[in-house]
């Protein structure tokens, strides 16, 4: 810790910040004050600016043009180990945690000053006097992989914590928490700001936690600051707004039409796990037309495999899949037959060749076809032809069909993808996080995709961490604990506390 610094929480304020990659300014003249103690919300769609700034504060990037003062001073950071001095921390969307390591094991290496040799009766001693100064435990002798999700992210606040920081930048802290384990560590974390402890600053997408707990919010607009204010004087339609600018949200689509026949079912379904420890069990699951099922659950419970299941990715030990009556192995030709299309969780990685152009990406599905028959030259010109007029139709915002897919943002791939897969008849859609990290406009129009597919009689099979989607989107919800369906229920009749508690195994 520096010592010529105040004690307690430290205030940060970025002035006219700028950052340019050659042409492109992704960070233009921000200035944004995050006072002492307070618990400061950063919003904004993707690409607007926000990771950008945070590096900046960080000293992952050095900013093109501005300044950053810490605590009233100017301060320079050349790099994060210069932030880290200056009391600046980062908690990031994805656990940094050594999993096989114990709770008490991750603090001590993560200190500088770590010794070779840990003297562990001197540590656990400090270690429980510095547990015993903090408003929430994990346990200390625990491996980290046999902690639940609510207790990583505590301890990913507590390493920060630990480690001397008292202003930590919070990266979507809550993406893979159940609500009533985002509450609970926002809240003690919005003690701490209000003990004096701590300064917040968290980028989210989730405006009931920035109304819940956040004292102040900024809002970034394609690298600028375009407003914010106290969140007390502001309603969500105002944030939505000031993000959105003049672009139009989709409008959500209306629910029409009734449930048919069953168009996928799985029964006694069995597989091993990613660790090869576990099994996936499902004893039964079907999804009829014009329905959507959602599969709610924590990341890690098993919604991965059961994707690669349903995609031909990770083989079946016992039990079988149907697809509207007839027995389904997932190839491209039976796909082809019946109808099945997929959405996986980060299409970039899982649906796409990335180097490979967006004409091309989109052609995956067709490029063989040729009417009724198949084809055995290319057609370069049909492709691009056919890619133009779907990018067209899906709003995918691409420099030029020739670009390579990886250089879209995360939501018009995910367009992308969507238009491939939506166009044509559609009997069964499987999809997995669809909105994952995207901006509300992005969000908006996917969900409006979604649910015009399910009125159009596909049955759809939504696998999501994110239980207001699973609860927007849903006609039955299903919950996923362990590897197995553990509650069943209406979406009219759903209850989130409910649902919360099957998610995180308390039921």
């Amino acid at each position: 810790m520096t010592p010529d610094l105040p004690q307690g929480a430290i205030g940060v304020e970025t002035l006219h910040m700028t950052m340019r990659f050659g042409a492109f300014t992704a960070l233009d003249d921000v200035s944004i004050r995050i006072a002492p103690g307070s618990f400061h919300a950063l919003l904004g769609e993707n690409g607007a600016g926000k990771s950008t700034l945070v590096k900046c504060m960080m000293g992952f990037y050095h900013a093109t043009a501005g300044e950053m003062l810490v605590a009233g001073r100017e301060a320079r950071v050349p790099d994060p180990r210069a932030a880290h001095a200056l009391g600046l921390g980062m908690v990031y969307q994805h656990f940094t945690l050594v999993p096989s390591l114990t709770a008490a094991e991750n603090l001590v290496i993560s200190r500088p000053d770590a010794p070779r040799v840990i003297d562990w009766r001197a540590e656990r001693a400090a270690l429980a006097a510095f547990m015993d100064r903090m408003p929430f435990r994990v346990p200390l002798d625990q491996p980290v992989r046999a902690l639940a999700a609510g207790e990583k992210q505590k301890l990913e606040i507590l390493k920060q914590l630990y480690l001397g920081r008292r202003f930590l930048i919070l990266d979507e802290p809550t993406s893979v928490l159940t609500p009533d384990e985002a509450d609970e560590v926002l809240g003690h974390v919005r003690a701490l700001c209000e003990a004096g402890q701590i300064t917040v600053l968290m980028i989210t997408h989730k405006f009931r936690e920035v109304t819940a707990f956040a004292d102040e919010v900024s809002v970034l607009r394609r690298g600028r600051l375009v407003g914010g204010g106290r969140v007390a004087d502001l309603s969500h339609s105002d944030m939505a707004a000031m993000m959105m600018g003049d672009a139009a949200i989709a409008e959500p689509a209306p629910r029409t039409g009734r449930a048919g026949a069953p168009v996928l079912a799985l029964r006694a379904a069995r597989a091993r796990d990613r660790s090869g420890l576990k099994d996936i069990a499902i004893d039964a699951l079907q999804v009829r037309a014009g329905e959507i099922v959602g599969i709610a659950g924590i990341s890690g419970n098993g919604q991965m495999e059961l994707m690669e299941i349903l995609t031909g990715q990770r083989p079946l030990e016992a039990g079988e899949i149907e697809v509207k009556g007839a027995p389904y192995t997932a190839s491209r030709a039976e796909a082809r037959l019946r109808a099945v299309r997929y959405l996986p969780e980060e299409p970039l990685h899982n649906a796409c060749a990335p180097r490979m152009s967006v004409a091309e990406n989109i052609g995956f599905r067709s490029f063989d076809l040729n009417g009724s028959g198949t084809r055995f030259w290319l057609s370069g010109r049909e492709m691009r032809a056919r890619a133009a007029d779907l990018v067209a139709a899906f709003k995918v915002k691409a420099a030029s069909l020739d670009a390579p897919i990886a250089a879209l943002s995360g939501g018009n791939v995910q367009r992308a993808v969507l238009a491939r897969e939506l166009t044509g008849d559609v009997d069964v859609l499987v999809i997995s996080n669809p909105c994952f990290g995207l901006d509300v406009s992005a969000v908006s129009e996917i969900r409006a995709r979604i649910m015009a597919a399910r009125n159009a009689g596909a049955g759809v099979l939504l696998m999501s961490e994110d239980l207001d989607e699973i609860l927007e989107l849903s006609d039955r919800v299903l919950v996923m604990s362990e590897g197995r369906i553990v509650h069943e229920t209406t979406a009219a009749a759903s209850d989130p506390a409910t649902l919360g508690q099957h998610m995180g195994g308390h039921a």
